[in-house]
C-alpha cells in the first residue's frame, strides 16, 4: 500500500511511502478498539469520589427520643440516612478504576484504529519539518494547506518538537504528540492524521 508524500506547503513531494499491510492494513478488530478505549478512559478517572456515612456525619449522638412511649417509630441517632444531613447509604466510596490489558490485544487496537484511518481516507504523510519558534497562525497555515484544518486533527511527530507541540496548543480542535505517545484513544478520537514521514517505520522496527 503505497501513500503520497506532501510538503507543508500541501503540495506533494513526488515521494511515495511504502505502508505496512500488518499495521495499516488489517481488518479492525472493534472489540480490541472498545476494550483499549475503556482502558485508556478509565485510566484518566482519579477516582477520588466520597461521601459520609453515619459515623462519619458530624451530629450529636444523643439518643433523640425513648424507645417507647413517644407515639411513633423508634430512632435512636439523628445522624440517621431519613435525616436532613444524615449519612449517606451505598454512596461513592474511593476507588480505582483502572485494569490490565496484555500487550498483544493494545498493539491489534492501535493497528486497527489506524487500518481504520487509511480505509477512510484520513490520513496524509507529510514531508518532516520544524518551527523556528512557536507561531499558531504558521500552525494553522500547515494545517489550511494539508486541508486538515477546521476538524479534529492528530499530528503524530517521531519525536519531540516543542515549538511544533507549542504552536498547537491554543488550538481545540488540533493535537500533537509523538509517535511514543500513540494510543487508541487518539486515534480514534480525531477525524484526521498528519503523520510526519518516518514515524511508519519507527511502527514497523517496533512490530519487529
Amino acid at each position: 500500500m503505497k501513500l503520497d508524500v506532501y510538503k507543508i506547503d500541501g503540495a506533494k513531494s513526488g515521494k511515495q511511502v511504502e505502508l505496512d499491510e500488518a499495521i495499516f492494513g488489517i481488518e479492525p478488530n472493534d472489540n480490541a478498539i472498545y476494550l483499549d478505549v475503556k482502558q485508556y478512559l478509565a485510566n484518566q478517572r482519579q477516582g477520588t469520589h466520597k461521601t459520609k456515612d453515619r459515623s462519619e456525619v458530624a451530629f450529636s449522638t444523643k439518643k433523640m427520643g425513648r424507645q417507647k412511649g413517644g407515639g411513633g417509630a423508634r430512632h435512636g441517632s439523628i445522624k440517621s440516612n431519613i435525616y436532613v444531613g444524615g449519612g449517606n447509604v451505598f454512596g461513592p466510596k474511593p476507588h480505582d478504576y483502572r485494569f490490565k490489558l496484555n500487550k498483544k490485544l493494545k498493539q491489534l487496537a492501535r493497528y486497527s484504529a489506524l487500518s481504520y484511518k487509511v480505509k477512510e481516507n484520513a490520513l496524509t504523510m507529510v514531508e518532516p519539518f520544524e518551527m523556528e519558534e512557536p507561531k499558531t497562525k504558521e500552525f494553522i497555515k500547515i494545517l489550511d494547506a494539508l486541508k486538515a484544518n477546521g476538524r479534529k486533527t492528530l499530528v503524530i511527530l517521531p519525536e519531540n518538537q516543542n515549538n511544533i507541540y507549542l504552536s498547537s496548543r491554543n488550538l481545540p480542535e488540533a493535537s500533537v504528540i509523538t509517535v511514543d505517545e500513540i494510543n487508541t484513544y487518539a486515534l480514534m478520537n480525531s477525524n484526521h492524521i498528519v503523520m510526519v514521514d518516518g514515524v511508519q517505520d519507527i511502527l514497523v522496527e517496533r512490530r519487529k
